[in-house]
């Protein structure tokens, strides 16, 4: 399989990533807004992601923040309904 080298594929493939987690792991993502702690609760699950993603895009978007902005974009503005203090 060869790597992929365009941007929008790669924001896809990062924002399936961290919807993947988001949805295996609800209860971890709702406590971690509740708390302030989501990237505590979820630092293996993230990293575990954050690799899969880098073992997939070509070293050039590796280097990117992709993968942060899919976390921001994916993880957190979909738990703004969440009560928290955070927000």
């Amino acid at each position: 399989m060869s790597l992929i080298d365009n941007p929008e594929h790669a924001r896809r493939l990062a924002r399936a990533i961290i919807s993947d987690v988001a949805v295996y792991n609800r209860d971890k993502v709702e406590a971690g807004i509740r708390n302030d702690d989501i990237f505590k609760i979820l630092a293996d699950e993230i990293e575990e992601g954050r690799q899969h993603f880098l073992s997939r895009v070509a070293p050039d978007l590796a280097s990117t923040n992709i993968f942060d902005i899919a976390l921001v974009d994916v993880l957190i503005k979909r738990a703004g309904k969440i009560d928290s203090s955070i927000w």
